[in-house]
């Protein structure tokens, strides 16, 4: 049996595993590629998930990333509305080292090969102009100016805007921003976008990022306090935004919180369900990751060439809706907002899944 039999054959008994529907392991050594592409869901439609490039410490966390987040799109895209699977790439590498038109051109056929069934965009280390290059392989990717808006992470920063504002509004009876203490933890293109907005409706912001550069642009351009990224969470404020990476809320890091709610565009933030509990005991608001986050494929999904972004516009602000209508459900059951938002999506994949399917 060969190494890749051997992950294959691992993935069914992997934690993460969750009946996903094809778990592709792609490798081409003249280009330098090894990436994983899984597809969780199509009942919806086709698999929608952003590639990621991230220098993993083993290839075995990498397919902990591909399982968790392909699952997190297909909620995401069920409860944005959107007739979309999930799916999600991972690109093994870094990508300020690895990553070359050619690594990006042979990920541009892996995708190819899949006819149709994944749909691939940016995320994290993976830029635009990356994209425009797998885009000359395949028709299959999303994010570029031809196939509607371009970058996505404006509206994933504009999403998450008002899914704090529901948050506030919920927690206490204002979504007032002016004068409000805000920490975001994470600096890139969403994190930053979303600094700006806040800043410009009077938030007071602290920043952390481990690029020292984003760090000090936001403190010149939004007079940001700073802290050091692993004790953003200690940081007293009105809310917590984490827009970095996953699993920061976990057994260690929930009991140290110092903010009320907790609203951050960053994927699969909780490290087991558990920790969903664990917020809710505390009493902590937590918006779930992929329904705050939906901005940036609800405007990939539904953009269309040469025309404006009012109708996207619109539906990412709805975001604020959807989180409200989870806040009130959670509170009526008493169960965590994470718990609530996976039920929500599981109705619609039932629903509507089935119709489509018929």
């Amino acid at each position: 049996m060969t190494t890749t039999d051997c992950q294959q054959a691992a993935v069914f008994d992997h934690p993460a595993f969750d009946d996903h529907e094809q778990v592709v392991f792609c490798s081409d050594a003249e280009n330098g590629l090894t990436a994983i592409i899984a597809i969780h869901d199509t009942s919806l439609g086709p698999a929608l998930g952003g590639c990621r490039m991230w220098s993993y410490p083993s290839s075995s966390d990498a397919v902990t990333d591909a399982l968790r987040l392909s699952r997190g799109m297909t909620y995401k895209n069920a409860l944005a509305g959107l007739d979309l699977g999930g799916g999600k790439a991972v690109i093994l590498g870094d990508p300020r080292r690895d990553k070359t038109p050619a690594l990006m051109t042979a990920f541009g056929r892996k995708v190819a090969a899949l006819g149709g069934r994944y749909i691939t965009a940016e995320d994290v280390g993976i830029s635009t102009d990356d994209i425009e290059i797998v885009a000359g392989e395949t028709e299959h990717a999303r994010g570029t100016l031809a196939t509607g808006l371009g970058d996505p992470s404006p509206y994933t920063s504009l999403g998450v805007f008002y899914g704090i504002k529901a948050a506030l509004a919920h927690r206490t009876g204002s979504d007032r921003l002016h004068g409000r203490r805000i920490v975001i933890q994470g600096l890139g293109h969403v994190g930053f976008g979303l600094a700006e907005l806040l800043a410009d409706h009077g938030a007071e912001l602290v920043v952390a990022d481990i690029d020292a550069e984003r760090v000090d642009a936001a403190v010149a351009r939004f007079g940001a306090e700073t802290v050091a990224p692993n004790r953003a969470h200690t940081i007293e404020a009105d809310v917590f935004a984490p827009c970095a990476l996953g699993a920061g809320l976990n057994e260690t890091t929930i009991p140290e919180l110092a903010a009320p709610i907790v609203a951050g565009a960053a994927n699969n933030q909780l490290a087991t369900e558990e920790d969903g509990e664990r917020l809710l005991d505390r009493g902590i608001l937590y918006a779930p990751d992929y329904a705050i986050n939906a901005g940036g494929v609800i405007s990939i999904a539904l953009a269309k060439p040469g025309e404006g972004d009012e109708a996207v516009r619109r539906k990412v602000i709805a975001i604020g809706e959807t989180l409200g209508q989870i806040f009130a459900r959670a509170d009526s059951e008493r169960r965590p907002t994470g718990a609530v938002a996976d039920a929500i999506a599981r109705e619609r994949l039932t629903r509507d899944g089935k119709r489509k399917a018929a």
